[in-house]
């Protein structure tokens, strides 16, 4: 099996979760599957420093930037061919809701960048499992509002600690027409009908091995969809 991996950028609080994005690619090797991965040739909405958590007065590139994670084989989105591939994997991080949409400002009232939109919409209409990480759940749920699909999705539970605001988000997935699953770290929730798996990930409270664990758990469960 082929999946394709789509990044944002390079760095949790702007871009690409680096940690869930080398562990997914870890984990589909891992499990007899190959990758490529994938990114829109766009400006990332902001550059933050990692050290601070402060905004920088610089810009940079999704596409530049998500080569540092690919070391360097990374295929702009506009020429990806859906056929390619079998199935696709968003990992986490903020750029998901800040580059893709403005989710992390403005909710589900946000808008989501047509390109994205299409690609998503592409790969449930022919069909592509797809599985999402940590925040990318919200850019799933902004790509299918106003559409007929209900998509069951989840960024985590309300049962257990997280260092973001679960119950909010998952209100606001459900303003957009998904349905919400609670789901902790060590859980995925699997939406059969559209062929979609969630997995909490850094969105809990999590070490790095239940992290690994839960990404190693969601893709084994693609050959399942397919």
């Amino acid at each position: 099996m082929k999946i394709a991996v789509l990044l944002h950028g390079s760095g949790v609080y702007d871009g690409t979760e680096i940690q869930e994005a080398v562990l997914s690619l870890l984990a589909i090797e891992e499990l007899g599957h190959s990758y490529q991965c994938l990114a829109p040739d766009i400006q990332q909405f902001h550059v933050v420093n990692h050290l601070n958590g402060e905004a920088m007065n610089e810009t940079r590139n999704v596409l530049v930037e998500s080569a540092r994670i690919a070391r360097g084989n990374v295929l702009n989105l506009k020429e990806v061919d859906l056929h390619s591939f079998d199935a696709l994997l968003m990992p986490g991080g903020f750029g998901t809701a800040k580059n893709f949409t403005n989710w992390a400002f403005e909710g589900p009232s946000s808008s989501i960048i047509p390109e994205v939109k299409d690609f998503l919409q592409g790969c449930v209409e022919h069909k592509k499992p797809i599985v999402a990480l940590c925040m990318s759940p919200t850019t799933l749920a902004k790509a299918f509002q106003n559409t007929e699909l209900r998509l069951e999705l989840s960024v985590g539970t309300t049962a257990e600690p997280s260092p973001y605001d679960i119950k909010g988000i998952s209100a606001g997935m459900e303003s957009t027409g998904a349905l919400v699953q609670m789901k902790s770290v060590k859980e995925i929730s699997i939406d059969i009908k559209n062929r979609i798996i969630c997995a909490p990930c850094y969105m809990m409270e999590a070490s790095l091995l239940e992290v690994r664990d839960n990404i190693r758990h969601a893709i084994a469960e693609l050959e399942s969809l397919l």
